[in-house]
């Protein structure tokens, strides 16, 4: 394929390659790239509809990649992906969830890696960077309901759940909130992708129900298997979650470049002081830890951070607020207030 291109310094691969070259956009200095630029993601469902929706706004912020299909998916198995039958606590975390797809961006396999930021470590590997994060989604939690399930109340969110009744989650965030709120209720680990857990409540002999992220849920068109969309109040969120985040090397200073051109400041901004909350409270994934954070109408940031026992016995919830710009500074602070009043053994 032959590319016109104005002149310009070429990327350092691209003879080696022998692909063609392009300025990338109009709008950030001429610079010149080898084609196709590889995207890494996970291969779910979900995982593959962010990855096409960063690509469309990436094409419509640069016509020219989409005319002369610049990209390319590259779908990562993840072990995290592959482990389905104990909790993430148990095996390594979270960051299970982006190690391979890391390790190709490290080596060179691939140019871009696109993530549910809920799912990114706080200390990325060395040489790897938080590109941009893109427009947040619904962040708050919805319950799913099983065949066995009551009738909602929209006064009462989990009164629909009859005395006794069997939650499914893997995430000891929402088990601890809801025990907190219900201790009579009993949890099951259930993980998977989310049409595969949606089926395990609707089966008859499933949970009563369960809890996934709306967001997830309006981006492949099932936001109708919420059956209660839970305030934040009742259910702080995980941090960063319904952003989209996507990371580069660090040495690319082009496509960080590019990029800028993307970000969403207000998705920057709460999770910039969401993924500061966690690195403050230094949890691990058995530290029931929620984070939320969303700009008032008079531009100030509010923080509401949560540490809770996985049983529910002990939960400690806080907010604070400031400028946008101090979100950092924020959820630093609201961090070290929480871990300094939460008992040790939660940390453990």
């Amino acid at each position: 394929m032959s590319v016109a291109h104005p002149p310009g310094p070429a990327h350092p691969h691209a003879a080696a390659h022998g692909a063609p070259r392009l300025a990338a956009t109009a709008h950030v200095r001429p610079h010149m790239r080898s084609l196709p630029l590889r995207v890494g993601t996970r291969g779910s469902p979900l995982a593959l509809w962010q990855t096409r929706h960063f690509l469309g706004l990436v094409t419509k912020f640069c016509p020219i990649l989409r005319d002369v299909k610049a990209f390319e998916e590259h779908a990562i198995a993840t072990s995290g992906d592959r482990i389905q039958d104990r909790r993430l606590a148990d095996v390594g975390g979270k960051g299970l969830f982006a190690k391979e797809i890391h390790e190709a961006l490290a080596d060179g396999r691939i140019d871009f890696a696109v993530h549910s930021l809920k799912d990114l470590e706080t200390d990325l590997p060395p040489g790897i960077e938080l590109a941009c994060t893109l427009t947040r989604e619904d962040s708050r939690d919805a319950l799913i309901l099983g065949p066995r399930a009551g009738a909602v109340d929209p006064a009462d969110p989990f009164a629909c759940l009859p005395a006794g009744a069997v939650v499914g989650t893997a995430s000891v965030r929402r088990q601890s909130q809801i025990l907190h709120a219900r201790p009579d209720l009993q949890i099951t680990m259930i993980r998977g992708n989310v049409q595969t857990r949606i089926d395990k409540v609707r089966a008859a002999d499933g949970p009563h129900a369960s809890l996934l992220a709306l967001a997830g849920l309006r981006r492949l068109g099932l936001e109708a298997e919420a059956a209660v969309v839970l305030d934040p109040d009742a259910m702080v969120p995980a941090a960063c979650q319904g952003i989209v985040g996507v990371t580069v090397r660090s040495e690319d200073v082009e496509l960080l470049e590019l990029l800028s051109g993307i970000e969403d400041a207000e998705a920057r901004a709460v999770s910039t002081a969401e993924r500061a909350l966690l690195a403050a409270l230094d949890g691990s994934c058995r530290t029931p830890i929620g984070g939320h954070a969303r700009l008032l109408p008079d531009g100030q940031l509010h923080l509401t951070g949560l540490v809770a026992r996985a049983d529910g016995s002990f939960l400690l919830k806080r907010s604070l607020h400031g400028a946008p710009k101090d979100a950092a500074r924020l959820g630093r602070e609201l961090g070290d207030s929480l871990r300094q009043d939460a008992p040790a053994d939660i940390f453990a």
